[in-house]
């Protein structure tokens, strides 16, 4: 394997950190120096410079099992397909761990998205996959400078894949921490969710696959902009005109979401966050993730 490091014009010395781990590595780590232009343009930096078959993503405050790579490599060399995807664990920063589930779909037997169309409601990071390399020479690549970045790349790549596996590991290890970009309290920026969906059902359309992915394509519009973006926002303020905003968007692209059968199937607390939402009673959410937050 060979390690890639881009560092997005940082300003905490992870420059310097970077290149003593180039003079150590001899040779197998290589580093990129730009000016701050955001993940997405940082992971195609890496993209660009890659030269092996599979690309595996690390975000810089998450770490690795041990044995990671010797696992993943193991599945390359067992499966050869061209997304290989893994579930991981919640790091809470003191050293706790808990597992998390993010793909949709049987563990173990190769498919394709056509075959189990349920997979496109996986969670859309790249991190929790490996990608094989040539799946981005197919005119896809990350957005700059916006959030939701991943799903307005992984959801793309997930059609484009003629082979993808789900393993029964967790290699990966996510810190979650109230400073990350999503959770970030900056309110605006949850309007982004809009455009990035834009941009999933746009290609969608123009490669002609809408039709074939449209309850799917709904459940995730529904998923990400109405559920996690509402929710998000009214945590922070019940009273916010983005949170019409959302639900508008939804409303005209998918009137008769309420009848998909991936909305009816979604677990109880997403049912129940999703009928306050349609009602308007955004204090009644707030307060409902108050309760599940034990606060």
């Amino acid at each position: 394997y060979e390690v890639l490091l881009v560092d997005d014009g940082s300003t905490d010395g992870s420059d310097l950190l970077c290149d003593a781990m180039v003079e150590e590595s001899g040779g197998r780590v290589r580093v990129f120096h730009q000016e701050n232009q955001g993940p997405g343009c940082a992971r195609n930096t890496g993209i660009a410079a890659a030269q092996g078959e599979y690309l595996f993503f690390v975000d810089s405050d998450d770490s690795l099992k041990s044995d990671a790579l010797e696992r993943l490599a193991a599945a390359v060399k067992k499966y050869q397909a061209d997304i290989i995807a893994y579930d991981f664990f919640s790091d809470d920063g003191e050293g706790r761990l808990r597992p998390m589930s993010a793909n949709r779909g049987k563990v173990g037997v190769p498919f394709t998205l056509a075959k189990q169309p349920e997979f496109l409601l996986s969670v859309p990071g790249v991190w929790q996959r490996i990608w094989r390399r040539t799946l981005f020479d197919k005119g896809v690549s990350f957005p700059n400078r916006v959030w939701y970045e991943d799903i307005c790349t992984v959801t793309k790549l997930f059609a484009l894949a003629e082979k993808i596996v789900i393993l029964p590991e967790r290699p990966y290890c996510y810190l979650s921490r109230p400073g990350s970009i999503m959770n970030s309290r900056v309110l605006p920026r949850n309007r982004e969710i809009i455009t990035a969906m834009e941009d999933v059902l746009g290609w969608y359309q123009e490669k002609g696959l809408f039709d074939q992915y449209q309850k799917e394509l709904c459940a995730l519009t529904v998923e990400h902009v109405l559920l996690v973006a509402s929710v998000r926002v009214a945590r922070i303020d019940p009273k916010s005109p983005i949170l019409q905003e959302l639900s508008s968007y939804v409303s005209k692209r998918f009137p008769d979401f309420q009848k998909n059968y991936y909305i009816r199937q979604f677990p109880r607390l997403k049912r129940l966050a999703l009928y306050l939402i349609c009602h308007k009673r955004y204090g009644l959410l707030r307060r409902l993730f108050q309760l599940k937050d034990g606060k």
